[in-house]
């Protein structure tokens, strides 16, 4: 049941019209305004990444006549912005921006003249640049996201030019003469180049994995079903949410409701789960056999004096002792059929369908069935998010569970009828005391793995009809450079 609510929290061609979805994701324009200043850190380090290409030109030089230069190797080595901005690009994406900057750009020059030829190396400073570009995002092949540069625009306000090395000193004195030819050169490449950063993050996308491996029993599929919906205050994305077994991808019998997620503009992330989410989970782990568990004495504490034995049984079944006298049992609980579980408004309702088959242990070690009995249960629950102080997890999930009802039905016996009711009636007790234990350990949680160095703030979870909301604020850690 923990991993039915954690799991999409250990977490992104032409739109399908009409196709109903597992899990949605909202981004608000808080988030957008948080995450802005990291996708401007983006921005900057991949202008960082980029060489500029060689810049060749000639100039008339004073005293000295025609000069050939050539600045090469160029690259950004330091880029200061004070003044950005960040905003939704209406059905297209995202928009950026980054007003007087100051960039330095590192390089080498050469310089020919009638005197001779001269090298070193040179800075480049830019005093006032002005950026803007518009990165687009969609749904590309696969389901996965997919981003290009969907506009750019660049300006340089000034640009100033030292030389090192050589006779800089002589050129130096004439370096305002290649300004105005080394800012339109600069400034043709900006752009372009920025472009590359792009194209280098969209060829990632485009091998990204869109499933994740769970168990050795399940994946997840959460593959990109709809085109993005993008507003002006808002990103608003569709995810497949579908459970299937390893290896195995396949359309599942399962069909996903609609539902649309409120608006709450005071959280930067929205996360919609629907029950097609949770009830594709409980198929997998039912097909694949992994609900399933066998009890012997050895998994009972020593602490609890009834022992699984026709001993201890025998007090409630006495023609078990009788036919088995004093013999070790076994108890093999199966899922007859897959959970099917219920968000509304209250909580979670969950239906489980069981059998529980007692086999008693002969001396010969091979296992002899006695009876096998039918459990239908109905449980209820609740989810708790909370964040934590430490940087280590995204945050705590947690919940609470209680017995709503319990019933038991003889599905056949080699020992007489069995006394369903009185079994059922002291069942019921055991589980109840049971699930004081179980919620003791269900308050303290499951510390969720870290993602991308975030942490949940104020998270809240809201259960409507046929979904579940997590609503909630998020905190960076930026990795610090060992």
């Amino acid at each position: 049941m923990f991993w039915l609510f954690a799991l999409p929290l250990l977490i992104a061609d032409v739109q399908v019209a009409g196709v109903n979805t597992g899990l949605k994701v909202q981004v608000t324009q808080k988030g957008l305004e948080y995450g802005g200043q990291f996708v401007v850190e983006l921005l900057k380090s991949v202008l960082m990444k980029e060489k500029i290409q060689d810049i060749n030109g000639s100039y008339q030089v004073p005293l000295v006549g025609n000069a050939q230069y050539s600045v090469w190797g160029l690259h950004v080595s330091q880029i200061q912005e004070h003044n950005s901005t960040v905003g939704f690009a209406e059905g297209t994406g995202v928009s950026l921006g980054i007003r007087d900057a100051q960039v330095l750009l590192k390089g080498h020059w050469r310089l020919t003249t009638s005197l001779g030829s001269d090298s070193g190396t040179a800075d480049i400073r830019i005093r006032q640049l002005f950026l803007s570009t518009v990165l687009g995002v969609d749904r590309g092949s696969g389901g996965r996201l997919r981003v290009w540069c969907a506009g750019c625009h660049s300006a340089i306000g000034d640009l100033d030019l030292t030389f090192y090395g050589g006779s800089s000193w002589l050129y130096n004195l004439f370096a305002s003469s290649f300004k105005g030819s080394l800012q339109s050169e600069v400034n043709k490449q900006l752009c372009p180049e920025l472009r590359k950063g792009i194209d280098d993050l969209a060829r990632v996308l485009r091998t990204a994995n869109v499933s994740a491996k769970m168990d050795s029993f399940a994946e997840m599929d959460y593959s990109v079903v709809n085109k993005p919906v993008i507003s002006a205050d808002q990103f608003n994305m569709d995810l497949k949410g579908q459970f299937f077994r390893v290896g195995q991808p396949h359309t599942s019998p399962l069909v996903p409701a609609p539902f649309l997620l409120p608006d709450q503009p005071g959280s930067m992330l929205l996360l919609g789960i629907s029950e097609f989410f949770a009830n594709s989970a409980a198929l997998v782990y039912f097909t694949s056999g992994a609900l399933r568990v066998n009890y012997t004495d050895k998994t009972i504490p020593k602490s609890i004096p009834f022992r699984l034995n026709t001993k201890s049984l025998g007090l409630f079944l006495p023609e078990l002792k009788q036919q088995f006298p004093d013999m070790a049992m076994e108890i093999h609980i199966t899922a007859r059929k897959q959970p099917l579980l219920n968000f509304h408004p209250g909580g979670v309702d969950a239906a489980v369908f069981g059998a529980a088959e007692a086999f008693v242990v002969l001396p010969s070690a091979r296992l002899a069935s006695v009876f096998l009995l039918n459990i239908d249960a109905n449980l209820t629950g609740q989810v708790l998010l909370e964040p934590v102080k430490s940087g280590k997890s995204i945050g705590r999930v947690g919940g609470s569970v209680a017995l709503k009802r319990f019933r038991l039905s003889q599905d056949r016996s080699s020992i007489g009828e069995i006394k369903v009711k009185f079994l059922e009636k002291v069942l019921y007790v055991a589980l109840q005391l049971a699930s004081s234990r179980v919620n003791k350990r269900l308050k303290k949680g499951v510390a969720l793995p870290n993602i991308y160095n975030a942490t949940l703030v104020n998270p809240q979870v809201a259960m409507y009809q046929g979904f579940m909301l997590i609503a909630t604020d998020l905190h960076y850690h930026p990795q610090v450079a060992a």
